[in-house]
């Protein structure tokens, strides 16, 4: 606080000034984005492969587990760690999911899961972001970039829920899996969607 003494004519003003600091406002602390934990019972891993240069094959896997984070200000808070075991494929039919199981597609003894780290994250625009990690199919690793769309987040009164889900592309044949491709009995390129809920702060 400062004072100064004015002299105007024969009136004398002390004027005071008072001096006055804002924080700036905190930012987040690294490591501290909201952690979720995957509900298998509500999340899901789906692929689509064509099925002799016909129609369009589906199956999915029902064991998808790990975890997520995010807390909405930055991408850079975004990250996966999901794991999907290859022994909960289903196809509605136990024959075609032995086959699958078998060493002409995922091998589940040798490669019991598929799993996917992410190592970054950049927003594209809205609620979509650009996120780039290693996925393992197949004990096949490599590198991909996918599009994730925020779902969203909500509390309806059973805890701080959070989802999100991915839409992709991928060609079979780079994680070593060729099965019916050169007959053209099954195709190659092979749809992915992996759509996620996540629990906040469950054990």
């Amino acid at each position: 606080m400062k004072s100064w003494h004015l002299a105007i004519g024969s009136f004398a003003v002390t004027v005071t000034a008072f001096s006055v600091g804002f924080a700036p406002e905190p930012t987040p602390a690294a490591g501290m984005a909201d952690a979720y934990k995957i509900d298998p019972v509500h999340s899901t891993a789906i692929f689509r492969v064509q099925h002799f240069g016909a129609g369009q094959f589906y199956g999915r896997f029902n064991d998808v587990s790990g975890q997520f984070t995010f807390d909405g200000s930055s991408a850079e808070s975004l990250t996966f760690d999901v794991t999907v075991k290859v022994d909960s494929v289903d196809t509605g039919t136990a024959k075609l999911d032995g086959h699958l199981k078998s060493p002409d597609f995922f091998n589940a003894r040798e490669n019991p899961t598929l799993t996917f780290r992410s190592k970054s994250a950049k927003l594209v625009r809205g609620a979509t972001y650009s996120v780039t990690g290693e996925l393992t199919i197949h004990g096949v690793t490599k590198s991909v970039t996918v599009n994730v769309e925020h779902a969203g987040t909500a509390d309806q009164g059973q805890g701080k829920r959070c989802g999100f889900e991915a839409i992709f592309e991928l060609q079979r044949s780079d994680y070593g899996m060729t099965y019916g491709i050169d007959r053209g009995m099954l195709g190659d390129d092979t749809r992915v969607i992996v759509s996620l809920e996540g629990v906040h702060g469950a054990a």
